[in-house]
């Protein structure tokens, strides 16, 4: 993708103070940040910022607020408190926006950084609002987002500040998000096979359509395979099935028949719960009173065939319900099948990366997206509204 040269590295930053929209909608746990990958990603572009004499205004939405004020539980509060430890003169303002925000921001000096509080905390946030993006924008000289897991919310820090400040671009983290998803739009190396799961058809079917006109395999599990399985003819007991993408599905099955590669066995399960027991399916047809939990040896076996001789792999979705253990074989299976291979391997994030940091696997994939639902639109040819707010030309 061509980001017309709106990037960090070509902003001058000296003495200029930098919003920036990063994600740190991370987990937390007795008041503690238990997981930073997030965080991690980001430093590069902020000590960047600094090293170049400018100061951080570090924005970011964290868990489901109500949009109506302050609620504890969800503070980005401790995520001040972890990133104590690496910028230690860090400081906070109790709200992302008012006078006492503001004159937060203007006292920075160069190499001074300032964490506002949840952007989720005023309804604006999300209403795109445009008063309350002018608000944000007076905190800074120029804007740079660094939220590629946020960038398909056309939200009011990520899609409107941009217009409000002198300078804009984008940061090292979605830099790299647009140079390895890019890839697989525009040179995959073949054999090139995509991994395609979790729960719904409905909310993939443009990256499916996008990715079928360039794979040569298209591996299908998790929930979503149901559907498919169902419309060629199978029994699928009580699996998930999607009645609304039918015609879509079946699109798909007829156009691309040689391609897509659905469940030929499962481990299914009475009921959806985790101590139901695992019961194994010889062949493709679920009986009633089942429903499908993983994929089966036979399926997994096939799979992991076809990803060794790979040169080019995308995954993204579950192989079934993989929090649950009894059914998790499929899905640790395919994340160690694809840390093996010497394919070009990107991961779309979400919880097939929660999959491979399970299985500890981090160091062998090529690239492990930030954004599931972002690196999905992205790879179904969509502009996010984060990266149209960079681009535009200015008015």
């Amino acid at each position: 993708m061509d980001l017309k040269g709106r990037v960090v590295q070509n902003l001058d930053l000296k003495g200029k103070r930098v919003f920036i929209r990063v994600d740190f909608n991370v987990p937390v746990s007795d008041g503690r940040v238990v997981d930073d990958t997030r965080i991690q990603k980001a430093y590069k572009t902020i000590d960047y910022v600094l090293d170049q004499g400018g100061s951080a205004v570090l924005a970011s939405h964290f868990k489901r607020p109500k949009g109506t004020g302050y609620e504890k539980d969800k503070s980005l509060y401790p995520v001040f408190q972890y990133l104590q430890a690496k910028y230690p003169g860090i400081r906070f303002a109790e709200s992302c926006v008012g006078p006492a925000t503001e004159a937060q921001a203007k006292a920075l000096a160069p190499g001074d950084v300032l964490l506002l509080e949840n952007l989720r905390f005023f309804k604006q946030e999300k209403a795109n609002d445009q008063a309350f993006a002018r608000d944000l924008a007076r905190l800074a000289d120029v804007y740079v987002n660094d939220a590629f897991g946020s960038s398909h919310r056309a939200h009011a820090s990520i899609y409107s500040v941009p217009r409000y400040t002198r300078a804009k671009a984008v940061g090292f983290l979605i830099q790299q998000e647009c140079e390895n998803l890019s890839r697989l739009l525009d040179a995959g190396e073949h054999p090139y096979v995509a991994v395609m799961g979790g729960a719904k058809v409905s909310t993939k079917l443009s990256v499916l359509e996008n990715l079928l006109k360039r794979v040569d395999t298209c591996l299908i599990g998790g929930g979503m395979a149901y559907t498919f399985l169902k419309l060629a003819g199978h029994t699928i007991g009580s699996s998930l099935f999607e009645p609304d993408v039918q015609e879509a599905c079946r699109y798909y099955l007829n156009t691309y028949a040689e391609k897509l590669v659905l469940p030929t066995d499962h481990i299914a399960g009475a009921e959806f719960a985790e101590n139901t027991p695992p019961v194994a399916v010889n062949g493709p047809d679920i009986a009633d009173g089942l429903m499908g939990m993983d994929i089966g040896p036979k399926t997994l076996a096939h799979y992991q065939q076809v990803i060794a001789q790979a040169k080019t792999v995308f995954w993204n979705g579950p192989m079934g319900v993989f929090e649950f253990p009894a059914f998790s074989k499929g899905t640790m299976a395919i994340a160690h099948a694809i840390a093996d291979s010497p394919a070009f391997s990107v991961i779309g994030g979400g919880e097939s990366g929660q999959a491979v940091q399970q299985a500890g696997r981090e160091a062998d994939i090529h690239f492990i997206s930030t954004g599931g639902g972002a690196s999905l639109e992205f790879l179904g040819g969509v502009l996010l509204p984060g990266l149209e707010a960079i681009l535009q030309e200015e008015e």
